[in-house]
């Protein structure tokens, strides 16, 4: 349970670090922060192989949803380089999607078999999430009309969540019976 929470508490402090300092228009903290995290995560981590494949997908998530908000010019990053590809989804970002991905094998654990709960999270949760970073900390802004952007990131991640909680708890489950 400590380490439950220990995760869940690293994950927020990443979250801080990458969006303060993404507003200030600095992306390498938070990808420093990030690529710790995932380090301590993976080192820790007795399904390194199911973890790895989940942040993997997560990634792919966060290059597509991230890409097509910067693509379709949703959304604004202010700390918008380096990306992935360019002009896309910044590093910043998907290091928070690669370490959020390392929460559905611990803290989020039971998403996996709460698909619609995990549907109703992260259509609301992303949002609020991206809301914040760009109200409070101004790490991007949407542009107008905002409620494009918040839809596309509500659809998004009420697609992610279910399916990177549904990978982790089968693969991790898979590999525990195996």
């Amino acid at each position: 349970m400590i380490a439950m929470w220990v995760s869940f508490i690293g994950y927020e402090l990443v979250w801080f670090v990458a969006v303060i300092f993404a507003g200030r228009g600095e992306p390498w903290p938070g990808v420093i922060a990030a690529l710790l995290f995932v380090g301590w995560q993976l080192g820790i981590s007795p399904q390194r192989r199911v973890a790895l494949q989940v942040l993997a997908i997560a990634v792919a998530c966060g290059v597509v949803i991230d890409g097509l908000l910067s693509g379709l010019h949703l959304a604004d990053y202010a700390a918008a380089a380096p990306a992935l590809p360019a002009g896309g989804a910044p590093l910043w970002i998907l290091g928070l999607w690669a370490c959020f991905s390392l929460t559905l094998g611990g803290p989020l654990r039971a998403l996996g078999t709460r698909p619609l709960l995990a549907v109703v999270l992260g259509g609301v949760g992303g949002p609020l999430a991206y809301a914040g970073a760009a109200r409070g900390w101004e790490a991007m802004t949407f542009r107008a009309p905002e409620w494009q952007a918040l839809a596309l990131l509500g659809v998004g991640w009420a697609v992610a969540m279910p399916l990177l909680a549904w990978l982790s708890h089968r693969w991790t489950t898979a590999r525990i019976a195996a």
